[in-house]
C-alpha cells in the first residue's frame, strides 16, 4: 500500500486498475480494504481505475491523535484526487464515506464527476444522536467494552436477518469483527463525525449527478434518511437494495455493484422526483 504525505498527514491509499478514476471513501473507523473483495473486482472489470482510501485516524494512514474533524476528511480526499491526478473522477462513499463525499460535493464539485452515496444520511436523528452521545460518554470515562461483545453487536447491528440466521456467516463475522477491534484504537474524533447537523438545505446547491443507495434492513441508517438526502439533491437517482443492513456492499455485492456500473453507464432508469416522492426498484 503506498503511502503519501497529501495534506499535510501520511495518507494511506490503493490504485487497481486502469481507464477512467473511481475513489472509494470507506465509513467509520474502516480501512479501504471493506471494498477490496467486491467493489474493486467489479469496478476494475468494467474499466475503471480504481482507488482505495484510509482514512486519517485509520492506520496506515496518520492517527492524529491531536484530533479532526469532517472537513478534514473532505480535504484529505479533496487532495489525494489531485495528487493522483485523478479528478474530476467518480467517488463512491460508504456510510461516514458517503457524508464526506457528500460535503466533497459542496466544497470540491470540480473534482467529481459522478458520486454514489450507499447508507448515507444528511442529519442525525434523535436516536442516532443518543447512541453517539452514550459511545462518547463511554470512551470519555474510559469504558472498554469486551471484543467478543462488541463484535456481537455489531453484528446484530450491521446485518439482514437473512444473514443472522445464517450460523456459520454470523461466526466467520463474529471472528472476524473480534480480530479487527482487538487491533483498532478508535479516536475520540472518529466517534464525534457521527453527529451532523442537518445539511438538507445546503444539499440543495449539490450539481453532481448523484445515485444514492439505500440498504433495505439497515438499522444504523434507515433507508428512510438515504431517501432525505436523494431528496434534498436536484436529480438524485434513488436505489434501495432489499434482504441486507448496514453492510449491504458485502451481503449484497451483486446488487451493489450492478447499480453502480450501471449508473456510471447512464443505464439507471429509476428516479426520485422531489415533489412526487420516491420511487423503489
Amino acid at each position: 500500500m503506498p503511502v503519501s504525505r497529501i495534506n499535510g498527514i501520511n495518507l494511506g491509499y490503493d490504485v487497481y486498475g486502469t481507464g477512467p478514476s473511481v475513489l472509494l471513501i470507506p465509513g467509520t473507523g474502516a480501512r479501504g480494504a471493506i471494498f477490496r473483495a467486491h467493489q474493486v473486482p467489479a469496478l476494475v472489470a468494467a474499466g475503471y481505475r480504481v482507488i482505495t482510501v484510509d482514512n486519517r485516524g485509520v492506520p496506515p494512514s496518520d492517527r492524529c491523535p491531536e484530533g479532526f474533524t469532517l472537513d478534514d476528511l473532505v480535504r484529505d480526499a479533496a487532495a489525494l484526487i489531485e495528487t493522483l491526478d485523478a479528478g474530476p473522477c467518480r467517488v463512491v462513499g460508504f456510510s461516514l464515506g458517503a457524508i464526506v463525499t457528500q460535503e466533497l460535493l459542496l466544497a470540491r464539485p470540480d473534482l467529481v464527476r459522478q458520486a454514489v452515496l450507499m447508507a448515507t444520511r444528511a442529519r442525525t436523528d434523535a436516536l442516532g444522536a443518543a447512541h453517539a452521545e452514550a459511545e462518547l460518554a463511554m470512551f470519555d470515562a474510559g469504558v472498554k467494552l469486551l471484543p467478543r461483545y462488541e463484535a456481537a453487536m455489531r453484528v446484530y447491528q450491521s446485518f439482514s436477518r437473512r444473514t443472522r440466521r445464517d450460523d456459520q456467516q454470523v461466526r466467520n463475522w463474529l471472528d472476524l469483527f473480534e480480530m479487527s477491534i482487538e487491533n483498532s484504537t478508535q479516536s475520540r474524533s472518529q466517534l464525534e463525525l457521527d453527529q451532523i447537523p442537518d445539511r438538507r438545505a445546503e444539499y440543495r446547491e449539490i450539481g453532481t449527478e448523484t445515485l444514492v443507495l439505500a440498504f433495505g434492513e439497515d438499522v444504523l441508517t434507515s433507508p428512510d434518511l438515504c431517501r432525505e438526502v436523494a431528496e434534498a439533491i436536484p436529480g438524485a437517482v434513488y436505489r434501495e437494495i432489499d434482504g441486507c443492513g448496514h453492510f449491504g456492499l458485502v451481503e449484497e455485492p451483486e446488487s451493489v455493484n450492478r447499480a453502480i456500473v450501471e449508473f456510471f453507464r447512464g443505464e439507471t432508469r429509476v428516479t426520485v422526483a422531489r415533489h412526487h416522492g420516491s420511487t423503489r426498484r
